[in-house]
């Protein structure tokens, strides 16, 4: 983990760059989650300074009916003026920080567009040993499903985070890894 943004103005703007780049409606836990998932903006910084950027109206708020429940669903989008904030402000984050979470932002909304269901569980066995099941569903079939077994339960906790943070991640490496397109991690 490298620099955390701990500026209110920094994460501001990181938020509407991120927004702007991503260039689509999203509801709030999406949005949390593609600021907070590379870790340079915690969840508290993101919520307060959310609800800053809402209420100086660098964001908008829009509320449509889902077609498949029928209930209301709240999205947020930049707004002209958190764009015009944006561009004159963006050159003050590092452009590593930009590109590497613009980057994870859209893959984990390709993963999410995809209707990927994730989930994860763990559980001690009869022998000491530590067991962890991971599981990826699309569109109703599985893609990926992974048992593992080690002597950890730390171990198996710390993989469990970690399938939950970056599960497509985690399916694009062991699909390389299988496919031989990554030899370098074998030797």
């Amino acid at each position: 983990m490298g620099a955390r943004l701990k500026n209110k103005n920094d994460i501001k703007i990181f938020i509407l760059y991120l927004l702007q780049n991503i260039n689509y409606p999203l509801d709030f836990p999406t949005i949390n989650d593609i600021v907070v998932q590379d870790e340079y903006v915690n969840y508290f910084d993101f919520a307060e300074c959310f609800a800053e950027i809402l209420d100086m109206g660098h964001v908008v708020e829009e509320i449509s009916t889902d077609e498949k429940t029928g209930e209301k669903v709240t999205r947020y989008r930049i707004s002209p003026l958190g764009s015009a904030v944006v561009c004159q402000l963006q050159s003050g984050l590092l452009r590593s920080i930009r590109e590497r979470s613009l980057k994870s932002a859209l893959k984990l909304l390709s993963f999410k567009k995809r209707g990927a269901e994730v989930s994860c569980h763990t559980n001690e066995l009869d022998d000491g040993k530590y067991a962890i099941e991971c599981v990826i569903t699309e569109m109703g079939k599985e893609i990926l499903h992974i048992n593992l077994v080690d002597d950890s339960a730390q171990r198996v906790e710390r993989m469990k985070a970690n399938f939950e943070d970056r599960p497509d991640t985690i399916y694009k490496a062991i699909m390389a890894l299988l496919a031989g397109e990554v030899d370098y991690l074998l030797n």
